[in-house]
């Protein structure tokens, strides 16, 4: 049993396609095992009654008993037949008429191959009091015992196989089943069910008949070695049958569990076991695919955090739980914004105006990524990013003035819209503020101020980026060769003069070197 993708799970996603042939294979299937179950039994009979010589001494009156057993055995096996398909029609009907099954319908399925024991038993039980008691009438009373004791040895291996068997007759219609009513519902087979039936076929009953031909009179004077040899070799073929046919109700569950594992250990959370068995191992390919589930939904959550505040921030909040929590670390700020946006989203539709900044902000992502930031927020129109928080990033500096580059150009080929651009750097808190309801990851500081305030001019250079010193004094000399200083600006909320960089015009295609917007009126 491979596991498949996921499916629905409702009422009726379990239901198979095609429902006619499902139906009169299960049919046929229980007929076939009803026939030969009796006809199986009453070889078995046969053959322990052979063995302890009972036909040389039940004379005259064993001839009538044989001819009374056959009878019966055909009468039984066109009843066990009749039965076995008015169990299968109160269980299936549902296959035929081309609807889904009810609850009461489902309980009757998965009982199924306990009924078809039942009946067969009863039909057994039947013979063992009808012709054990014609025995009783015909032959001594030892030896009336001896055919009551094989009917009954015979019984009980023709309803254990049969059990066994019909189980894996039926188990395409239980897999059906159990999308309506879970594993382990009333009636259902137990795997110790099985494991007791199958030591009963391959062990409990060759030992009774060894027992019942070693205990009966007309073996105690003759040889027993070939009739022991003979059960032995009996023995031996029934047990190995039913083993086989419990250990492939087990083996083949198990084998599809342990790959779907096995592909769910590698990161596949697509993965799905068919739920086919009513026993303790439907309950545990169930809880497998509740457990795919759980992994699913949460990895689906995981990429809904990760996309809403950053990767890097979902890991760690992740590692270190909800809690009001950060650190003071030196970070590099990057701050972005669009130039007269509100003007823009007054001569364009809302839709229109929302594609543009949807990519921009792809562009922002993607720049700011590929350097190692954080893209922190977006702020309507702007965002804020963030180089060395959550993780410490080397020669952050660098990597946000790169960003900064890439961004630039990126948008200007697009010409959609324009922008400006701030770079600062310095100490800043970075980590979860808010209440313990409602967390957001941020980071606080002058730093941050800085490269808001650094935005606003920036929209007014030509090179539409503006750095403070600090930032690149400490880039490498490589990154630092694009820059070239601006001017000594006056921020606004800052009582000290900033000195400015901006990218040097020769970075930019000479088309690209864009000119101080006109401000609206």
């Amino acid at each position: 049993m491979a596991p498949t993708a996921p499916t629905d799970s409702g009422p009726t996603s379990g239901l198979p396609a095609a429902r006619l042939p499902l139906a009169l294979r299960t049919s046929v299937g229980l007929a076939v095992i009803g026939v030969s179950a009796s006809v199986c039994g009453a070889t078995v009979v046969s053959i322990v009654l052979v063995l302890s010589g009972a036909p040389a001494t039940a004379g005259q009156p064993g001839l009538v008993l044989g001819i009374a057993a056959g009878g019966y055995v055909i009468l039984s096996a066109a009843a066990g037949t009749a039965w076995a398909v008015w169990l299968q029609r109160r269980a299936v009907h549902w296959l035929v008429v081309r609807r889904a099954p009810t609850v009461a319908e489902a309980h009757h399925a998965l009982r199924l191959p306990a009924d078809f024991a039942r009946a067969t038993g009863a039909l057994w039980l039947i013979a063992c009091v009808l012709l054990g008691g014609l025995a009783g009438l015909l032959v001594p009373g030892w030896r009336a015992l001896d055919f009551g004791l094989a009917i009954a040895l015979g019984g009980i291996a023709t309803t254990a196989i049969g059990f066994l068997v019909s189980e894996r007759v039926v188990r395409p219609v239980h897999a059906a089943m159990l999308h309506i009513v879970p594993p382990g519902s009333a009636g259902s087979a137990t795997v110790r069910t099985r494991l007791v039936l199958t030591w009963l076929v391959a062990s409990g009953l060759p030992l009774l008949a060894v027992l019942l031909v070693l205990a009966l009179p007309r073996v105690n004077s003759a040889e027993p070695t070939v009739s022991l040899i003979f059960l032995a070799g009996i023995g031996l073929v029934v047990g190995a049958f039913a083993t086989v046919v419990f250990a492939r109700s087990v083996t083949a569950p198990l084998r599809g569990m342990r790959t779907a594992l096995d592909l769910v250990a590698r990161g596949r959370t697509d993965v799905r076991v068919s739920v086919e068995d009513s026993s303790e191992i439907g309950l545990l390919q169930r809880s497998v695919n509740d457990m795919v589930t759980g992994l699913r939904e949460q990895e689906r959550l995981r990429d809904l955090f990760g996309r809403h505040v950053g990767t890097d921030v979902a890991a760690e909040a992740l590692e270190h739980g909800a809690q009001l929590a950060g650190d003071v670390r030196q970070a590099t700020a990057l701050f972005v914004d669009v130039v007269d946006s509100t003007a823009l989203a007054y001569r364009i539709p809302p839709e229109e105006f929302v594609a543009k900044l949807n990519r921009f902000f792809a562009a922002v992502v993607d720049a700011v990524g590929a350097h190692g930031g954080l893209v922190n927020k977006f702020q309507g129109d702007a965002a804020l990013c963030i180089f060395g928080a959550p993780n410490p990033l080397p020669d952050a500096e660098t990597a946000a003035l790169a960003a900064a580059r890439e961004i630039r150009d990126a948008v200007r080929r697009t010409g959609e819209l324009d922008l400006g651009i701030g770079v600062a750097s310095g100490r800043v808190f970075a980590g979860r503020l808010g209440a313990r309801e409602r967390l957001e990851y941020t980071v606080i500081g002058d730093a941050v101020n800085e490269a808001a305030r650094l935005t606003e001019k920036a929209k007014q250079v030509r090179g539409r980026i503006l750095a403070s010193d600090a930032v690149v004094s400490a880039c490498t000399a490589q990154e630092r060769a694009d820059w070239e200083p601006y001017r000594s600006l006056r921020l606004r909320g800052r009582d000290e003069r900033t000195q400015t960089w901006t990218a040097r015009p020769a970075t930019m295609a000479p088309h690209a070197q864009l000119e101080t917007p006109p401000r609206p009126a």
